[in-house]
């Protein structure tokens, strides 16, 4: 399991592949805390609202831009402050993810997605709020364990995708856009995930 230093270094020497012409964006940040078993990283299980296309889905803190924020970097620490009352001007920046489309049951959005990586020393009690029914703390050796690996399917498509379960519920499966994010992390920390998507990526 890579620690906070392997990770702070990986994510310094990597260029993330970024799209600047998008018409619509949003932006996410993916934030490590330090524990006594190794890093742990923040996930939020969204509240679930007629309509959404992520509703339920777990996921990272973040959202769509505003056209007041600065940028993507902006616009992922302010839904982050917003979703789980967690305040990033004062952590630690270590990098960005490649860009990635947002797609819904596989399909494509139109929709780009940025990633932000940090650490927060002391990140405190977390205050969720509305859009989000929790939050959670998960080990990072978590995600690359493969006892934690499952199938997916959702119910308006038979292909499984593939998850990994980071809580004791059903509902916590990160899969989709958390998890391409997630094939992106891990990989460039040293702890690639194994190829799952059986050609339908």
């Amino acid at each position: 399991m890579p620690d906070l230093d392997t990770i702070r270094r990986a994510l310094a020497g990597y260029e993330a592949r970024s799209v600047e012409d998008a018409e619509k964006r949003a932006a996410v940040a993916l934030v490590l805390r330090e524990a006594a078993g190794g890093p742990e990283a923040l996930f939020i299980e969204r509240a679930r609202h007629p309509g959404d296309p992520w509703s339920g889905h777990m996921a990272f803190p973040g959202g769509r831009m505003d056209p007041e924020d600065a940028g993507p970097r902006a616009a992922a620490e302010r839904e982050t402050l917003e979703e789980v009352g967690l305040d990033l001007s004062g952590a630690e920046p270590l990098g960005r993810l490649d860009d990635l489309e947002g797609r819904h049951a596989g399909r494509r959005s139109g929709l780009v997605v940025s990633a932000f990586v940090y650490h927060h020393a002391a990140p405190g009690p977390l205050r969720p709020n509305y859009e989000v029914e929790m939050a959670m703390w998960v080990p990072v050796r978590v995600l690359s364990d493969p006892d934690h690996h499952v199938e997916y399917a959702i119910h308006d498509d038979l292909r499984p995708f593939p998850g990994i379960r980071v809580g004791s519920a059903e509902p916590h499966i990160v899969w989709g856009l958390t998890y391409r994010f997630l094939e992106v992390f891990l990989s460039v920390t040293g702890r690639p995930l194994p190829d799952r998507w059986n050609g339908f990526r």
